[in-house]
């Protein structure tokens, strides 16, 4: 973690089905590595403790439970919610398995703002799951997945978002590798 940050663990979002991309996709290699690895990579020196929360093995990562299996990533952010309430955090991060080039000062960046929950944007909008929220939010986001919310923008909407802005680049920070064709233009970027 960066001199100067409070308490704020992360949670890796990795519970996607990974349907488009064949599947598993916190495992799909990327240069060799799975996908995952790179995001951890990014982001473990900017936070105080990092967990997965998704199935299978994530090294030395602890895997954080969700619940609320098949809810989407909603269901994984009360879980990374729950889990740093646990290590008496007020806030936590997280951060979408599929962006391997997380920029090395977004933890900073997002704490730079205030806000219940402070969300990353570039010129193409706002990025759901790369935000940090306030730990207090959990038995809300839980009543409104019980109530079929799903999409992240829309409940966070309805609390407040603050923004930072983040500047566009190649390769994008926040780009998601969604499809075989995502993998091979992160690949060559990797080069």
């Amino acid at each position: 973690m960066q001199s100067g940050d409070t308490n704020v663990p992360g949670v890796i979002l990795a519970g996607g089905a990974g349907r488009r991309i064949g599947g598993a996709k916190a495992h799909v290699p990327l240069a060799g590595r799975p996908l995952w690895s790179y995001v951890a990579e990014r982001t473990s020196p900017q936070v105080s403790a990092l967990a997965a929360n998704g199935m299978g093995n994530f090294g030395y990562l602890p895997s954080v439970v969700d619940l609320r299996a098949g809810m989407g990533p909603l269901a994984g952010i009360v879980a990374a919610m729950e889990w740093a309430a646990s290590l008496r955090a007020s806030r936590v991060l997280t951060v979408a398995v599929d962006t391997p080039f997380l920029p090395d000062d977004l933890v900073k960046r997002l704490l730079s703002a205030d806000g219940p929950i402070v969300m990353a944007r570039t010129a193409d909008g706002l990025h759901g799951t790369t935000a940090i929220w306030d730990v207090a939010l959990a038995d809300m986001l839980a009543n409104a997945l019980g109530d079929g919310v799903r999409k992240v923008t829309d409940w966070a909407e309805t609390i407040g978002i603050t923004p930072v802005d983040f500047p566009d680049q190649t390769p994008p920070l926040f780009f998601n590798i969604n499809t075989p064709e995502d993998l091979a233009r992160a690949e060559a970027w990797l080069e």
